[in-house]
């Protein structure tokens, strides 16, 4: 199958990655209200959110060393079964060490599925599309936010906040599971033999050095780290403002309602403002409201400001991956979106250790203001990305406005 072919393979993988990133945004909620319920603090939350990213940051290089030079659809497998796992036995575990591992493997398996994932949506799919298919991707990831927190409040609740919660993990790793009915003939094997022959090895270094690659990796680190703390620490702002976690799992699944609404209308925004400008005014708003979070506001306005950021988180992460693709050298962009996720690791190591220190400093408002000034640099840094595909002739955009001009001066 050459890119651009039949997408039927895409809408396999938008199901599959909705069950799989279900399973997990049902399990990242679930995992911090039974790390209370087994009395841990601000600080030891932040600390089991930063072993989820941990255990990935060794091996994302070499995953995509390997699919550079082979195939993507095994990684996918194998991620579904470390995610349902670790989400199976994080709820089975009866100590705050325990659970922090088994967090581990659910990290591990989400990389394993996303970098197979990525790598095949950037290889099957035509340059023109990458910004529509990595759009679409993301609403598999999306549908999972929404759809997670809703399940994990439903179950999560009453006096014994310990047994609901590791139903609800349980139930997680039973949801991920299903993600292995989507996963058949997902991936042309003309396409990856082709690339078996094709690929080189390109030097880590020469990857990072191409202009647009380290924006992306930022934007990306950035937008995932908000998105995570989110996840991780609305629970515990709700907890300390005494919003029910049902509720709670309603504001993060408007979250995740606006970033689908976002990225099925991104392909009329990117004609409208262009990658460039959109990615710079999305990342500055979603500063802007995230900082906004730490203020005491009603649970209507604080939905409205989720709403929103949701939206403006919605196009850093489709953008990120095609920034990151098109930047790349031809052969290595597996490893570069590899490079990408070990940015977002680095993140959800760093993030969240950080924003545990500065909740028990601070209090637990204090990590949406440091979110806020995150976004900020990112919004910066997004001035740095491409703002054409590769391979796009400079004035391409130009002459494409002149011409539309034209039509619309003759009246066609």
């Amino acid at each position: 199958m050459r890119p651009g072919g039949n997408r039927g393979w895409l809408l396999r993988l938008v199901i599959a990655f909705s069950f799989a990133q279900g399973a997990v945004s049902m399990a990242r909620p679930a995992v911090s209200y039974r790390a209370l319920a087994l009395g841990a603090d601000e600080r030891a939350i932040g600390v089991i959110a930063g072993v989820y990213a941990l255990l990935p940051l060794f091996v994302a290089v070499p995953l995509g060393r390997r699919t550079d030079h082979g195939r993507c659809a095994p990684l996918l497998p194998v991620g579904v079964i470390l995610i349902s796992g670790g989400c199976a036995l994080s709820g089975l575990a009866d100590s705050l060490w325990a659970m922090a591992v088994w967090s581990g493997v659910m990290g591990l398996g989400h990389l394993c599925f996303v970098i197979g994932a990525q790598s095949l949506v950037a290889r099957q799919s035509a340059p023109h599309e990458q910004d529509r298919n990595f759009g679409h991707f993301t609403i598999g990831a999306s549908l999972g936010q929404l759809v997670g927190p809703i399940a994990a409040g439903a179950l999560i609740g009453g006096p014994d906040m310990a047994g609901t919660s590791a139903l609800a993990l349980l139930v997680a790793g039973a949801g991920g599971a299903v993600a292995f009915t989507s996963l058949w003939r997902i991936e042309s094997p003309a396409t990856a033999d082709s690339r078996t022959e094709q690929a080189e090895r390109v030097p880590v270094q020469r990857i990072l050095r191409a202009r647009g690659v380290p924006a992306g990796i930022f934007i990306s680190l950035a937008v995932l780290s908000a998105t995570d703390i989110l996840t991780a620490y609305l629970p515990v702002v709700g907890e300390h403002r005494g919003i029910a976690p049902a509720m709670i799992g309603v504001l993060l699944s408007l979250r995740a309602a606006a970033t689908i609404a976002c990225r099925l209308v991104l392909t009329p925004l990117l004609r409208l403002l262009g990658r460039t400008l959109l990615l710079t005014v999305t990342c500055l708003l979603a500063a802007l409201l995230c900082a906004g979070i730490a203020l005491p506001v009603p649970v209507w306005a604080l939905a409205v400001m989720l709403a929103v950021l949701g939206f403006c988180l919605g196009v850093g992460q489709p953008l990120s991956m095609t920034t990151v693709v098109q930047a790349a050298p031809e052969g290595a962009r597996s490893t570069a979106l590899a490079l990408r996720l070990t940015g977002n690791r680095l993140g959800q190591v760093a993030a969240p250790a950080s924003a545990g220190l500065v909740a028990g400093l601070a209090g637990v408002a204090a990590p949406f203001v440091m979110l806020g000034a995150l976004l900020l640099v990112s919004a910066g840094t997004a001035l740095r990305a491409p703002a054409r595909p590769a391979g796009e002739p400079e004035d391409a955009g130009k002459a494409s406005l002149s011409r539309a001009i034209l039509r619309r001066k003759s009246g066609i």
